[in-house]
Order: C-alpha cells, then structure tokens, then sequence
C-alpha cells in the first residue's frame, strides 16, 4: 500500500516579501525585484515535519488600472510570475491618490519664506523645480484574496499545512479558521520582528528565512 504523503501550500505576500526582505539585506526596494522561482526553490528544500509535498504557491500582488502609464510594464513582469511552474498569481489592485504631506509641506514653506522675507511664491516655485510629489500608493484587495485562498483551500482539502510569507495581523482569523479545519500553519519570515504578534502567536511554526535565500529571492536589478 502506498504511503499517504501531506502536502503543504504556500501563500506569499509579494509585498510583503519584498519590502521586509529588502530591509534584512540592507538595501533599499526600489533596488530589488522578486525572483518567484528561487522563491518555489527554497519553499521545495523547507523541511516540514508534517509535510514532505510542496502542492502550490499562490502569490499575491497588486495591479495598476490598465490605462496607467505602468501598467504594460507591469503586466509583462506578471506574465513572467505567471509563467513560473507550481505558482499562482492572485491579483489585487492598486489605489493612487494625492499625497496628504503636499499641503502641509507647501503651507510650512509659505510660512518659512514669509518668515525670512522671501516671497512665497517664488520659494515655492524653486523647491518644485528640485521636488515631485509622487502619488501616495496603496495595495487594495491583497488581504482578502489571501485570506480567502487559504480558507477555501483548506476547506476543499488542497494542503495540510500552509506556509505563509506574509505579516498582517488582518490573516489572523483566517489562520484561526484553517487551524480549526484541521491544518497546521507555518509563518516564514525575513525577520521575526516583520510579522505581527497575532500572527506569531497562533502559527504552529515560525521559519526566519535566512539571508543567502533572500538573497536569490530578492536579487539586485
């Protein structure tokens, strides 16, 4: 008879990854880009007591609207996660709006030029020549696509043990849910510190991915 093997599912915040992961190498984000195979490659070597068979890895992101200026780009780096073996790319959107430190930044240099006697305006057109405000981004849906995934996968009997990268403490009470279904919940992290404390507290297990690994996931541009 053929010995029953347990599986295990991964569900990676590339969010998440990238900007806990690219603070732990000491660089900076915009200096590094998500490397989703080398990601499958560590998961596959991760030893599991109670699981030997990597099924999946869901992997999340955000999107721009299609008539943003990004979005082709974009949509190619997508298409080539997409194209990795084993993964799945769940995607939510991205929201943009008008920096809130703009009025505030444009009221404290009226005053400052007001106060040394220059003119305000000109101060202003100055710092503006040397300054953009770039748009405030925020990722909108990624939470409850995780959340969901990891839910309706235990439910349907996809994986026995989940391994999350990720550090929302909002995924608390999807993991309380999966642990209730019987499956069992390891939280990777670059840093323990990086993940909330309700997260910490409920998983089964706690892996710190080590820094040669982050390494391959997050390599330079």
């Amino acid at each position: 008879m053929a010995q029953f093997k347990s599986t295990f599912a991964a569900f990676v915040d590339a969010g998440f990854l990238k900007a806990e992961g690219t603070k732990a190498l000491g660089e900076e984000s915009h200096t590094t880009i998500e490397n989703p195979s080398s990601v499958v490659k560590w998961l596959q070597g991760l030893e599991i007591p109670c699981a030997e068979t990597l099924t999946r890895v869901y992997w999340y992101d955000a999107t721009f609207e299609p008539d943003h200026a990004l979005a082709a780009e974009q949509r190619k780096f997508f298409d080539s996660i997409a194209d990795v073996p084993k993964v799945r790319l769940r995607l939510g959107h991205i929201a943009e709006r008008r920096s809130r430190d703009r009025s505030r930044l444009r009221k404290a240099l009226r005053l400052t030029a007001a106060d040394i006697g220059h003119d305000p305006a000109e101060v202003l057109k100055a710092f503006e020549n040397h300054w953009t405000f770039a748009p405030e981004r925020q990722q909108k849906g990624v939470d409850t696509l995780l959340a969901l995934d990891l839910v309706r996968l235990a439910g349907n009997g996809v994986y026995d043990v989940a391994v999350l990268i990720t550090g929302d403490r909002d995924l608390a009470g999807a993991v309380q849910a999966v642990q209730e279904l019987g499956c069992q919940v390891v939280l990777a992290t670059p840093k323990l510190e990086s993940t909330a404390k309700e997260l910490r507290q409920l998983a089964d297990e706690i892996v710190v991915v080590d820094t040669d690994a982050l390494r391959q996931m997050l390599p330079l541009r």
